[in-house]
């Protein structure tokens, strides 16, 4: 996809890396001065730049700085900021109503949303989608109709997984800094299990699945009790962990263990889902149908949306009245998720998903030759990931992360990090940038690696 080809909403943004100022600029400088006197300390941000306008594959800053953007506001902005389609029909929608809430009076866009991922999730049992504001929100939702369904109380997660930062899914959630410490007690009847990561796997990467799988086998039959567990929550790509990619084979083993025992398999593709990683949802390169699919992040293009679609006869065990929010489902939200779905049907997203990421792994495999802190470059489709180490060790090394991660920031390209010891540079492109801006973005990245 070149530039030429790119459709922006609103007014069209240059797609060009532009830097005016020193970084941050002025402008950014005031909103922080300001930010430290009205915002909480512990809310933190990784970049130093105040968002103006955002567009293809650019974010401009309020000091006028034109930035090449992989994060996508971590994978939220997966079609791009401002797409045509997402901005028509909220635009639409609040100009009809911004709110009557669905619990009180119901509206059809929730309706066709709740349609939409009923088709696009996989399998064909009949489904049932319920909406929600966060991702956090949505898996917290997903455990509870898993214990309604099943009568159980166990929840069993993964090492290095991340679920969210309410009280159910900060205790499923694997890291303590930044988001367990201080903040306890958690919640009861949460258990972990090892993840089959290959690349940090003890006994070496062709025998993880294995291993990883028999201590899973243990924990759940052995120590929790399989009668007891309601249900098992898996990133099919662990997100925050570091784009940890599971070992082949693992995810299909434990989803067939579960079956056996009549446990729940829920899938949380907030972060992988709704064609980031070149298929509508992560769990489809496994060949997985989750009995629940947990999605949020790029559903509905910035506006805040959640969502958890299982089968009809789970889905439909909890009580009336048990289900639900104030917030959640708005029209506006859903009516922007028709404008994200229909655009990556429309502008074959899910093709160009699986180009940007040939590009990326390209071009990282590349650097990783000329860079002995390269340890790993590892993901699907346009959620690609390079781990850092110790030349010669697989000792993280969070600091090379970090000077990388300034170093493009100054140079105008926005980066994220990841990684349960933060040494894992991750890359989430919206969908909608050219070729001419990954592959300059690259070159700044291939200059951040050389002054290391």
């Amino acid at each position: 996809m070149t530039a030429a080809e790119l459709t922006l909403g609103g007014p069209a943004l240059e797609q060009v890396r532009r830097v005016v100022t020193e970084i941050p600029g002025p402008r950014s400088r005031e909103l922080a001065r300001r930010r430290t006197d009205a915002l909480p300390a512990g809310l933190t941000s990784g970049a130093e730049i105040y968002a103006a306008a955002g567009g293809g594959g650019v974010l401009v800053d309020v000091d006028g700085n034109s930035f090449i953007d992989l994060g996508s506001g971590i994978a939220v902005t997966t079609v791009g900021n401002s797409a045509p389609r997402v901005v028509e029909r909220a635009t639409a929608q609040l100009q009809h109503f911004t709110h009557t809430c669905f619990l009180a009076t119901p509206y059809e866009p929730y309706i066709e949303v709740a349609e939409a991922l009923n088709r696009l999730t996989p399998g064909t049992h009949a489904k049932r989608t319920a909406l929600f504001n966060t991702g956090s929100e949505a898996v917290e939702n997903a455990v509870k109709y898993a214990r309604a369904a099943t009568g159980r109380s166990a929840v069993v997660t993964f090492d290095h997984a991340f679920h969210g930062r309410t009280l159910m899914t900060m205790t499923m959630t694997a890291k303590n800094q930044p988001y367990k410490h201080s903040f306890g007690p958690f919640a009861p009847e949460v258990y972990r299990a090892p993840m089959a990561y290959p690349y940090r796997w003890p006994s070496g990467a062709d025998r993880a699945a294995d291993e990883a799988f028999e201590q899973f086998r243990l924990l759940i039959d052995a120590q929790v009790g399989a009668d007891q567990v309601a249900c098992v929550v898996v990133e099919p790509i662990q997100g925050e962990g570091g784009f940890i990619v599971p070992a082949d084979g693992f995810l299909r083993r434990i989803a067939d263990f579960c079956r056996d025992r009549g446990i729940l398999v829920v899938a949380d593709e907030v972060q992988t889902g709704i064609g980031r990683t070149g298929a509508w949802f992560a769990c489809e390169h496994e060949g997985l149908v989750p009995d629940l699919i947990v999605t949020a992040k790029g559903l509905a293009g910035g506006f805040p949306l959640a969502a958890v679609t299982g089968r009809a006869e789970i889905m439909d065990r909890a009580h009336p009245g048990g289900i639900g929010g104030t917030y959640s489902g708005n029209p506006a939200a859903c009516a922007a998720a028709l404008g994200v779905l229909e655009t990556i049907e429309a502008e074959h997203l899910l093709e160009r998903a699986q180009e940007i990421g040939t590009l990326m792994l390209r071009e990282l495999r590349e650097i990783g030759t000329r860079n002995p802190v390269v340890g790993e470059v590892r993901g699907r489709g346009a959620m690609i990931a390079v781990e850092l180490v110790e030349p010669g060790t697989t000792t993280p090394n969070r600091e090379a992360v970090a000077k990388i991660a300034r170093y493009c920031q100054n140079h105008g390209v926005l980066t994220l990090t990841a990684g349960t010891f933060g040494n894992v540079l991750r890359f989430l492109p919206p969908l909608s940038i050219s070729d001419e801006l990954l592959a300059e973005a690259f070159s700044v990245l291939r200059d951040a690696f050389a002054t290391l």
